[in-house]
């Protein structure tokens, strides 16, 4: 098999070395073809489409979005401090006034729905069983006295309190409804230059996970603009520190540039958006795509001497590290493919192209290096030589590689047991791991959002957002089997014109038609038996339209309350919002308008009339956010001060656990929507589909190991470095309380195909080396001279190559640079310390 290998290597680099410019102008086509579609980038960064689009989750979402007229808000918040009042002074609402007004004319806010001071109602009694509905703020306050008004008025409605303003008064918020939340950051930067104009001391500030989202859409574009040219210019600097010769080492730059292009021309070009995660492809194959490069240039660098056929070097280099190259790279891209396994399209698409971009870059090294190297000219051959076979050049990098073989080999059995001893503590870390992501938490700490996340949720009773859903199963029979029952002939014709007539109408509008038309029938001239059926089918309509208006009953809004008042025991919910707050209200005002009958109503009767009555309001169609119109189905909204999906997670037990406590009522099912939701679907089904997609890829991996060196113990030692690695990793992320998020689940692909790389490399060169030597020592003496050099040169290379990501504004790149170059670190040091000791302890297994 490496006989056949070594022939295809040998024929592919003579022709390259052959027919440069052909490969040239090959090189030059695509690259300008797929670099021509990046233009036409679409960036994605809503969290909903970390699930598939018919997810039941997703799908019942929207539903419920549909369904209740819910929209995605960005929550407008301002906090006075500077006053006793807080923001009940004329100055402060004065501005909270000019701003709502100022929002109301942005086009892409829905103005019907905007939740503020001046466009909410106060409920109050008119007189006794009277209630009257009139603007909160209609104007903005002249007096002090004036905004106390105000500020009673607010106090005395629950369904606003720790909503639109805070218990404590010193701050206010403003919802913004927005027709699609893809244009939430630019009407936040809208809202943000009207509040420059404001002459106030309050502080302003703008959170809400719409604008989180395309906001980090914004910066994420911005960063991918920086990170890869940084990356580039990283890997630059490494290369000519390496090898001190600029015309050598354009030619990985070209390499890696190349494959970058290509890569994302081709995303972008199929019609893929790109999504936090594929926004990481460029960044992710800069430095990979040099690795076969490096291992080239290291060792064309050792071989080649002065006088020596040029030509005849670069095949004798490549055809000696073509199936090495060849397996690291199938190995690496296997671990990528292995995110496909995942039911998460973002990570699938981030998966499928890496895995392709690795493949492509060995295509361009195998292809383009030869041709280049077959092109310098002797003076630049002439100072590579110089530099590489000097005291100066490299030497640094030779003199640690050196080191670690000594070490290795002098203390291996400390060594083998004190990674035991590291491995046994990560397996105990990786228990530790707790799943738990927040998309306001991928920007820094300092960051507005972050900011205005933090001291909005201090203030208000959250500005997350979650919705249980109670629906009734106790439908209506159709108009058609409704009349059935007991028909006399003589009504038949009069029973298929009422269904053919009402048959357009939802079917509890067709009811209620369906009574009046009743009604008029009886009082025209109907026989004993018409009218017995007449009254019969009426008390049968009547009956059934009011058992299937199950959200009028005093009991199940009962049931509604008492798990709100669970919920909001327990802490983990700063407020909930309900059919049953806005019945009480109502209830209250219409009675005494004192505390004591701040009560449900008795009958599903007195709960029709207390929500007719709410309906009298200048908002109206408010109600259709709490409950359909058939009253078949309602939404209770929970306010949170965390989107952390753990928080989520706990409130979601807490609502089974009184469940438990208390089963749903007859007929009636529960379901839960909204975005802190859904982050906790998406997460389980990462979690669960990476452990998949890392199991399946380890097997894989494995398989091909044993088969690349036709030996199980060869395998089992190709595998180690890769083990200790992900452990290690995993269980560092346990200890040190690290959140395995969507950014550290994905490492695992990438530990998984770069830690066996140099494992490859390593036991591939050493067999090799055996064969010829045939002593233990020496094959080690010769192992950590240029083979190792080459290992701890890509090693630094990937790992720098990843560091302009530090730097980045938003923590999830800070996440990946800050986790790749340890993986790089940690995979090479075990590599050229462990596998020399392991090997050498078991010389007479793996060196038979």
């Amino acid at each position: 098999m490496n006989k056949n290998m070594k022939n295809i290597a040998k024929n592919l680099v003579r022709f390259c070395t052959q027919k440069p410019k052909v490969v040239y102008i090959i090189l030059v086509v695509l690259a300008l073809l797929f670099t021509a579609q990046i233009p036409r980038i679409k960036i994605d960064t809503d969290p909903e489409n970390m699930l598939d689009a018919e997810h039941p989750a997703r799908l019942f979402h929207n539903v419920v979005k549909t369904r209740f007229a819910m929209h995605d808000s960005i929550v407008v918040g301002v906090v006075d401090t500077s006053t006793e009042n807080g923001i009940f002074t004329p100055s402060s609402l004065t501005d909270i006034y000019d701003i709502t007004q100022s929002i109301l004319s942005i086009e892409g806010v829905i103005s019907a729905d905007l939740m503020s001071i001046s466009t909410v109602d106060n409920i109050s009694q008119s007189e006794s069983g009277t209630i009257r509905f009139e603007w909160m703020m209609d104007k903005p306050p002249s007096t002090l006295d004036e905004s106390a008004t105000i500020r009673g008025h607010l106090a005395r409605l629950p369904l606003l309190q720790d909503t639109l303003v805070s218990q404590n008064g010193k701050a206010a918020a403003i919802y913004v409804p927005i027709k699609d939340k893809n244009q939430s950051y630019k009407i936040a930067e809208q809202i943000r230059q009207n509040i420059s104009k404001l002459n106030g001391n309050a502080d302003w500030y703008i959170t809400g996970l719409p604008v989180a989202e395309d906001q980090f859409g914004v910066e994420m574009f911005i960063q991918m603009g920086i990170s890869a040219p940084l990356a580039g210019l990283t890997i630059f600097i490494l290369l000519f520190f390496f090898f001190r010769n600029i015309p050598l080492i354009i030619a990985p730059m070209i390499v890696a540039m190349a494959t970058v292009m290509i890569t994302m021309g081709a995303l972008i070009g199929m019609g893929y958006t790109v999504h936090i995660m594929s926004s990481m492809i460029a960044i992710f194959l800069m430095p990979i795509a040099v690795v076969d490069s490096v291992h080239i240039l290291s060792e064309f660098s050792d071989r080649h001497k002065p006088g020596a056929e040029l030509n005849e070097t670069i095949e004798e280099v490549v055809g000696h590290l073509f199936t090495p190259m060849l397996y690291t790279s199938i190995t690496s891209s296997v671990g990528f493919y292995s995110l496909m396994l995942t039911p998460i399209p973002p990570v699938q698409i981030f998966g499928g192209f890496v895995g392709t971009g690795i493949l492509l870059a060995f295509l361009i090294t195998i292809t383009f290096m030869p041709s280049y190297l077959s092109r310098m000219n002797n003076a630049s051959l002439e100072k590579l030589q110089l530099v590489m076979h000097s005291q100066k050049g490299g030497s640094r990098i030779a003199k640690i590689a050196k080191f670690l073989g000594g070490f290795a080999l002098k203390f291996k059995t400390s060594l083998v047991l004190s990674f035991a001893v590291v491995f046994a503590i990560s397996v105990w870390g990786i228990t530790q791991i707790e799943i738990n992501d927040n998309p306001v938490r991928w920007f820094k700490k300092d960051h507005e959002i972050r900011v205005a996340d933090k001291v909005l949720n201090e203030n208000f009773a959250g500005t997350y957002d979650a919705y249980v859903v109670l629906s009734s199963s106790n439908s209506l029979l159709s108009l058609d089997d409704l009349l059935a029952k007991d028909k006399p002939t003589s009504l038949a014709s009069w029973a298929a014109e009422q269904v053919t007539q009402l048959s357009g109408q939802p079917l509890s509008e067709q009811y209620q038609q369906l009574l009046i038309n009743i009604d008029d029938k009886l009082f025209s001239d109907v026989s004993d038996i018409q009218a017995s059926y007449l009254n019969t089918t009426l008390q049968n309509a009547e009956s059934a339209l009011s058992q299937s208006k199950a959200f009028q009953s005093p009991e199940l809004l009962a049931y509604v309350e008492s798990l709100q008042d669970y919920l909001k025991a327990s802490g983990l919910v700063g407020k909930s919002n309900s059919l049953a707050d806005v019945a009480k209200v109502v209830n209250r005002e219409l009675r005494s308008g004192e505390q004591k009958d701040y009560v449900l109503p008795n009958s599903p009767q007195a709960v029709a009339q207390t929500l007719l009555q709410y309906q009298s309001s200048h908002r109206p169609n408010d109600l259709w956010h709490f409950v359909t119109p058939d009253y078949q189905e309602t939404l209770i909204w929970l306010q949170m001060t965390s989107g952390d999906n753990q928080d989520m997670s706990s409130v979601i037990a807490l609502v089974d656990e009184f469940i438990s406590q208390q089963p749903l009522p007859q007929n009636i099912q529960l379901r839960w929507a909204g975005k802190a939701y859904l982050n906790v679907v998406w997460q389980d089904n990462m979690v669960a589909g990476m452990l998949e997609s890392l199991i399946g890829a380890f097997v894989i991996v494995f398989i091909m190991m044993v088969l690349l060196f036709r030996s199980v113990v060869f395998g089992v030692l190709a595998m180690l470095p890769l083990t200790i690695t992900i452990t290690f990793i995993y269980g560092l992320i346990g200890i040190i309380g690290k959140d395995y998020d969507m950014p550290i689940a994905v490492l695992s692909a990438l530990t998984l195909g770069l830690s066996v790389d140099f494992a490859i490399h390593f036991l591939e060169r050493a067999r090799e080396v055996f064969k010829q030597t045939n002593d233990i020592k020496q094959t080690f003496d010769l192992m950590f001279d240029e083979p190792a050099t080459a290992i701890t040169r890509n090693a630094l290379v990937i790992a720098f190559g990843f560091t302009p990501l530090l730097f980045a504004p938003l923590v999830p790149y800070i996440t990946v640079g800050i986790f790749l170059a340890s993986i790089m670190a940690i995979s090479a040091l075990v590599t050229l310390l462990i596998l020399p000791a392991v090997m050498t302890m078991g010389k007479r297994i793996v060196f038979k």
